[in-house]
């Protein structure tokens, strides 16, 4: 979380102008109209690696144990599958973001409601078995504030998501140049030593390498704030 923080204060003062961002952003508009498509193996996959641990994370929170919240990003993964059908764009309806929480934090009220009896929270608290120590503390599931968990949970996703995008668009060795000197905070000489390369060298890698994350950065939140019509979350 705190290289989150400073990665995006680091953006913000690196790469003020991107004047051809929206030239290399495919929009969320062409993902979920792919979605609906059963067999489109390689959009389901990029859509499960973006939100997959968002999911989970937002399980854990919630109180559920690793089994439960591992069903849950299934059962919201086959919600979603169901609702693709009648999946149209729209530009006046509630965002992916919130439709997605919705989906979410009804997939997560199935699993609790699938608790037996003797599974209660405090049956747990002697750290025996995998409930986690967020659960732990939390008394009552039903009066958990969802709404702000899931956008701080949201916006580290997001830059986790977006991070392991551009390990994959970069050398391997600058975008470990750009981890110690952005997220270890190395000072600039220690990187161009360790690397033998100079100064110059490590602060192009930088500008490059943090240009490449706030395109990624901004792709996934114009992907969120994009809205849709025809998807309901399924209830059942």
């Amino acid at each position: 979380m705190a290289g989150s923080l400073r990665i995006r204060g680091s953006l913000n003062t690196q790469t003020g102008r991107m004047n051809k961002t929206d030239e290399l952003i495919p929009t969320r508009k062409s993902l979920l109209s792919r979605l609906k498509n059963w067999d489109d193996q390689e959009s389901w996959r990029v859509f499960f690696e973006t939100y997959w641990k968002l999911i989970y994370t937002t399980g854990i929170k919630a109180g559920l144990t690793e089994t439960e919240a591992q069903d849950v990003v299934q059962e919201t993964v086959i919600s979603i599958l169901k609702s693709m059908g009648d999946f149209k764009y729209q530009s006046n309806n509630a965002s992916f973001k919130s439709w997605l929480l919705q989906l979410t934090s009804w997939r997560i009220t199935d699993q609790l409601r699938k608790r037996k009896p003797h599974m209660d929270l405090g049956k747990y608290r002697d750290g025996t078995t995998s409930v986690t120590a967020t659960a732990e503390k939390i008394a009552d599931p039903a009066s958990w504030d969802w709404q702000n968990s899931w956008e701080a949970d949201w916006e580290t996703n997001l830059m986790q998501v977006a991070i392991q995008r551009v390990k994959k668009r970069v050398d391997p060795k600058h975008y470990q140049m750009f981890d110690l000197h952005v997220f270890k905070e190395w000072p600039t000489g220690r990187v161009a030593r360790a690397f033998g390369v100079n100064r110059a060298k490590v602060y192009l890698i930088k500008h490059r390498v943090s240009k490449l994350l706030k395109e990624e950065v901004h792709q996934l939140q114009r992907e969120a704030e994009l809205t849709s019509s025809g998807l309901r979350p399924v209830p059942t």
